[in-house]
C-alpha cells in the first residue's frame, strides 16, 4: 500500500464526470460520436468523478460554456506516462475548460465551477502516483528473477533508493532495462472490488480491532507495454523478442486528512494482475522478499552496521 498525499482540496462536488461502464478505452484521434445527457449515476465512485481521460473526446471544445460564471484554464498538463501507440508522445490531461465541458455533457450540469481546478489537480495527481508504482514494480523485475530477488530481499526502502538518482527522483537506464514502459489503454470498474480487496474487506469483519474496514472507493486495471530487454551480448544475429502487454490492477484508498488544512490523503495499491505465473512471481518475490528482510532481523542489523560505519568515521577523523 502506498501513501499518496494530495493539496488539492477535500470539498469536491457530487459530480461525475465520466460513465461508469467497464468498457475498455483506448486513445483515439477519431472524432468521437455525440454524447447525450444523463442523469448521473447516484452511486458513481469517487475516483471516477475525477477521471474524465477515461470518457472525454479528444476533440472537445476548450469554449466557455453557455451560463458559466467563472472563467476556467484552457491548458492542458502533459502526464509523464508515454502512450503505448508507438508515438513516443505522453498522454495529456486535460484543461478545467475541458474537464467542465465534459461534465456539462454528460448532463452534470449543477457541477461547481470553482471547484473544477481541484478536481483536475486530484485526478492527474492519482494518475502520476498510479503510474509512479508500475514503474517501481517494471524496474525490479526488468533483468529477469535473479537481480530482482537480490533487490528484493534488501527491503523495499532500500529497493527504492536502488534506483533513485541523485536528485532523489526515480530513474530509467534504458541502456540497462531498456525502452521504458507504456500505457496503452485503461478501463475503470468501480463497481467490481478485486480478490485482495475482499478479502481484506472480510479479515475487517473477523477482526476489525485489527484490520481497517475501509473498502477501496475505485478500481482501475491499466494495460502497460513492455518492452524487450537489450542483449548484453549484444548479438543482432538473435531474434529480438517482442513486447509484451501486461495488466495492473490499482485500489484507490481514501484515508482520514492527515494535516492541519484538511488535505485528503489517498492510498494506492497497485500490483501486476494474477493473469500469469509470472505476475504470480512478481508478487510473491517482492511481497516475500520484503517480509524476509524484517522477520529475519536484516533491518537491524542494516541499521547497527550503518551506525558502526560512523562511529569508525568519526573516530578516525583528526
Amino acid at each position: 500500500m502506498h501513501k499518496k498525499d494530495s493539496n488539492a482540496s477535500a470539498s469536491l462536488p457530487a459530480v461525475c464526470p465520466a460513465s461508469k461502464s467497464t468498457a475498455m478505452h483506448t486513445p483515439t484521434y477519431s472524432a468521437p460520436a455525440p454524447i447525450a445527457p444523463s442523469p448521473p449515476a447516484e452511486d458513481s465512485s469517487f475516483f471516477s468523478r475525477l477521471n474524465p481521460l477515461n470518457y472525454m473526446p479528444v476533440n472537445l471544445s476548450q469554449s466557455r460554456a453557455q451560463g458559466q460564471t467563472l472563467d476556467l484554464p484552457v491548458e492542458r498538463e502533459p502526464s509523464t506516462i508515454l502512450k503505448g501507440d508507438g508515438s513516443g508522445s505522453f498522454w495529456e490531461y486535460p484543461s478545467p475548460q475541458q474537464m467542465y465541458n465534459a461534465m456539462l455533457r454528460k448532463g452534470y450540469t449543477d457541477t461547481p465551477v470553482d471547484a473544477v481546478e481541484s478536481m483536475v489537480a486530484v485526478h492527474n495527481f492519482l494518475n502520476e502516483g498510479a503510474w509512479n508504482e508500475i514503474l517501481e514494480w517494471e524496474r525490479r523485475f526488468a533483468l529477469g528473477y535473479g537481480p530482482a530477488w537480490r533487490t528484493c530481499i534488501r527491503g523495499e526502502a532500500n529497493a527504492a533508493k536502488e534506483f533513485t538518482g541523485k536528485d532523489g527522483m526515480p530513474i530509467w537506464d534504458e541502456s540497462k532495462l531498456g525502452a521504458r514502459p507504456s500505457l496503452v489503454r485503461f478501463m475503470g470498474r468501480p463497481g467490481e472490488m478485486t480478490p485482495k480487496a475482499r478479502f481484506h474487506q472480510a479479515l475487517a469483519h473477523l477482526m476489525p480491532s485489527k484490520v481497517a474496514q475501509t473498502a477501496p472507493f475505485d478500481r482501475h486495471d491499466w494495460y502497460v507495454r513492455r518492452e524487450p530487454v537489450p542483449s548484453p551480448h549484444g548479438d543482432e544475429a538473435t531474434p529480438k523478442p517482442e513486447p509484451q502487454e501486461v495488466r495492473y490492477v490499482i485500489d484507490y484508498y481514501e484515508g482520514a486528512p492527515d494535516t492541519p488544512d484538511g488535505d485528503p490523503v489517498f492510498y494506492l495499491d497497485v500490483r501486476p494482475a494474477v493473469d500469469t505465473p509470472d505476475a504470480v512471481a512478481r508478487r510473491l518475490m517482492r511481497w516475500g522478499g520484503d517480509l524476509w528482510w524484517r522477520a529475519s532481523g536484516a533491518e537491524v542489523r542494516e541499521e547497527a552496521r550503518k551506525s558502526a560505519a560512523k562511529d569508525r568515521e568519526t573516530t578516525s577523523r583528526p
